[in-house]
């Protein structure tokens, strides 16, 4: 048994002082620090640096490991010069993500406090690096191909990769979980198989949605600047699926929507009345032009995520949530600063159907640290102070365990 002692601790009640937390691989109580001397007098007693602050760990729900070595390659500016760019240099980006590259990049999620995050894996060549990183990962098998000759190859090779992230060692952490890469990209006959199979094990369902504007046309009605990319890449000039068919088939299991800035207030009220969230990713959206998510107008849960570095300079959920306050002008910062680090704790792990997130007792006993430089005046500030200046966090635990300095 551990007890650790910060000045503040973020709860699902809010930022409390004069408590102290005290657990061993999940958390067993939250209370003063009299209390628990006195019904855990043995435990090993813990005292974070002056100014700090106790969160529980962050979850970065949406993340591609594989595009982790593009720096400069890819085009940012507008969606589709960025996904053509992605093709022209797709082999040699992937072919310089190795192992060593990813490892990296957990580390430095890690370093920002990110002890789970959720892995968008086109091929399963991530599997082997998040079953070595610390971090709990929620492994989202990616299911991609619109042309429905191929679909049962591509089923297959699914399937495969679905099921050895099934067959991971409970030590790894990992938990297997199914996406959608988008509307435009996955036939509806697998796509409805992918569904089946997340339902049939109770398997986390993720997809991209309404991600840019080119996509809702060319969804809506055939027309636009993706009209001409399955022209020239996959000889069609018709779309497999439209808006509508493309959410219904979600319509009996919640599923964790990323981006969907282009869907309108109907669709998103949609969504909303069957259960679903959505990953809102502001920099990867700011960086291809895709536009802003309305977050002030929804409805339904949603959680900040870095998506991958072919769409962003870093993986850092500090750096994401700076992003979203300046994005997110509209609403006042104080209350925007909460809604925030909320969506990267409880809200995220509610979505994720993960037993984190929250500093209670009974959750895992997953810690990130923030040490402000100084006292903070006013303790209605503490969020906003904690996301404006850090840039990494001074401890984390996993499990119970504090990590050395070297694991990230």
């Amino acid at each position: 048994m551990k007890i650790l002692i910060a000045d503040y601790i973020y709860t699902p009640q809010g930022f409390v002082e004069n408590q102290a937390v005290a657990f061993t691989d999940n958390i067993e109580e939250v209370n003063t620090l009299e209390v628990l001397t006195k019904k855990y007098p043995d435990a090993t007693q813990i005292q974070t640096k002056p100014h700090s602050i106790l969160f529980p760990g962050f979850i970065n729900t949406h993340v591609h490991l594989e595009f982790s070595a593009n720096k400069t390659s890819l085009k940012y500016g507008s969606f589709m010069p960025w996904l053509d760019s992605v093709i022209e240099h797709r082999e040699d980006l992937v072919g310089a993500c190795d192992n060593a590259v990813m490892i990296k990049e957990c580390k430095a999620m890690l370093a920002s406090g990110i002890t789970t995050f959720g892995a968008i894996s086109s091929f399963g060549n991530e599997l082997e690096v998040c079953e070595k990183t610390p971090q709990r990962v929620v492994f989202f098998n990616e299911l991609i191909g619109s042309n429905a000759m191929y679909a049962d190859m591509l089923y297959g090779d699914f399937m495969e990769r679905v099921k050895a992230s099934m067959s991971c060692e409970k030590e790894s952490c990992i938990t297997p979980a199914v996406a959608i890469h988008s509307p435009y990209s996955v036939h509806p006959i697998i796509l409805q198989k992918a569904v089946n199979v997340a339902k049939e094990y109770k398997l986390p369902l993720s997809a991209h949605f309404l991600e840019s504007q080119a996509e809702r046309e060319w969804l809506e009605s055939g027309e636009g600047e993706l009209k001409g990319f399955f022209e020239k890449y996959f000889n069609t000039s018709t779309p497999v699926t439209n808006i509508q068919e493309f959410m219904y088939a979600f319509d009996t299991y919640p599923t964790h929507f990323t981006h969907c800035v282009q869907a309108n207030q109907v669709e998103l009220d949609y969504l909303a009345q069957q259960g679903h969230s959505i990953a809102h990713c502001p920099r990867s959206n700011r960086y291809l032009g895709c536009g802003r998510l309305p977050i002030e107008n929804l409805n339904l849960p949603f959680s900040v995520a870095t998506d991958g570095l072919s769409s962003n300079d870093s993986l850092n959920i500090f750096d994401e949530l700076r992003a979203a306050l300046l994005l997110h002008n509209d609403i006042p910062i104080q209350a925007l600063a909460n809604t925030l680090l909320k969506s990267v704790t409880a809200d995220a792990a509610d979505i994720l159907g993960l037993d984190c997130g929250k500093i209670e007792a009974g959750k895992l006993a997953d810690f990130a640290i923030v040490t402000l430089a100084e006292t903070p005046k006013r303790k209605e500030e503490l969020a906003l102070w904690a996301i404006l200046h850090t840039k990494e966090v001074s401890s984390v635990y996993i499990a119970g365990e504090l990590l050395e300095n070297e694991a990230f």
